[in-house]
């Protein structure tokens, strides 16, 4: 496939080109750069009046819960998604499996429409949460990496005392993670350190809620006398996701111990928890990846979630912030922290891309094209969306 005069987010920094080619071979970029000849029978794809960028990486989900959108609206963080007693919980329990994976599939086809070409599930439910995942994927082009849990919680009391992992939930593990992209904690205040070190041992991917709320902060330190961040790298995670009530202490240890954070600022804000300061991340030098949450709590659509991040940013720092590095939370981070060749548009990438309308009311005339991404871009904008050098989603 050739695509040709198409104006591009070229590279790991986003830089704006206005004309140039790309040719797609084997689902990745084979050759980007000006006046490539189409070979005997190519497909053509004439992108004049487009821009491409990569696709994103919305490295943080819950899909599972997609039928309980807005329950408890008015309630606290633990009362809504409480792994345990939460209403959440409750609900994913309770209803029909085929009910729920009709809901999980309409999210699937949300994110693609809006442009997210992988996404990052958090899943609960042990195996058959896993299971039921992996049956909705398979109708579906969009790329997943989906992160299981052990449908196993500790008290407080157990926490305390270092209670390990029961023999009887180790072989559970192990067939879990044959089934699954590696595994996603609730958080440090549902594990002891001796059952965190135990999934540490584990060999695939690992990632861990930490630092979400001032109450969950504060009750590690209650319940261990350490810090919430602290206890979460027990786990030796690949990265975090939250860390929005984080000290500059635990995000600088972090940042030397893992390959970064996964921030969620419409769910925290949505809770009431503020957001995260990605200001102090930065400083400390934390690679920043973006998530859209629950789906009970939000649309996941990353061009709001962008939006909302920069201005509200901007507001709290009274600071200029360079909207590129908040489209790189959105694409080449995702790709960064995850270590797959997704996130940009490059040569040897696997060619995961948005079409985006040059022309669209909302866009035209487009200045700033990093910054229109940010926060004028929306669905309406998107002219077609391409998984590994396929269109999967509107038409050019």
């Amino acid at each position: 496939m050739l695509i040709k005069n198409a104006s591009v987010l070229l590279g790991k920094e986003l830089d704006f080109i206005s004309n140039i080619n790309i040719k797609i071979q084997n689902q990745k970029f084979k050759r980007i750069q000006p006046n490539i000849g189409a070979s005997p029978n190519e497909k053509i794809i004439d992108s004049e009046g487009l821009l491409v960028i990569p696709g994103f990486v919305n490295c943080h989900t819950h899909i599972g819960d997609s039928i309980g959108k807005d329950v408890r609206l008015n309630t606290s963080v633990d009362k809504r998604i409480h792994p345990i007693f939460g209403a959440k919980s409750q609900i994913l329990k309770k209803t029909d499996k085929e009910i729920l994976a009709s809901f999980m599939q309409n999210s699937c086809n949300s994110m693609l429409q809006k442009g997210i070409t992988t996404f990052v599930d958090f899943r609960e439910g042990g195996i058959d949460g896993v299971l039921l995942l992996k049956n909705i994927l398979k109708k579906s082009p969009i790329r997943s990496i989906v992160l299981g849990r052990l449908d196993y919680y500790q008290s407080p009391n157990e926490i305390k005392k270092n209670i390990s992992l029961p023999n009887s939930k180790f072989l559970i593990l192990e067939k879990l993670l044959k089934k699954c992209d590696g595994l996603g904690i609730s958080g440090a205040n549902e594990n002891s350190t001796m059952v965190l070190n135990q999934y540490s041992k584990t060999s695939k991917l690992r990632a861990i809620h930490s630092s979400e709320t001032k109450q969950s902060v504060l009750a590690s330190k209650k319940m261990t006398g350490k810090s919430e961040a602290i206890r979460a790298l027990n786990l030796k995670p690949h990265f975090l996701i939250h860390m929005t009530h984080a000290s500059i202490g635990d995000l600088n240890t972090v940042s030397k111990r893992t390959r970064g954070i996964v921030i969620c600022p419409r769910a925290n804000a949505s809770l009431a928890e503020g957001i995260p300061d990605i200001e102090l991340m930065k400083k400390v030098g934390c690679t920043i990846a973006l998530g859209t949450d629950n789906i009970m709590i939000n649309s996941p659509d990353m061009f709001r979630e962008m939006d909302y991040l920069w201005k509200a940013t901007m507001a709290i720092h009274k600071k200029r912030i360079n909207p590129k590095e908040i489209l790189k939370m959105a694409t080449v981070n995702g790709g960064k922290l995850l270590r797959k060749e997704i996130g940009v548009i490059e040569t040897g990438k696997l060619a995961d891309c948005i079409f985006i309308e040059k022309h669209s009311l909302d866009l035209e005339p487009m200045h700033n094209p990093h910054a229109s991404i940010v926060h004028r871009a929306s669905q309406s904008t998107i002219r077609a969306v391409m998984i590994g050098g396929e269109i999967v989603h509107g038409k050019i």
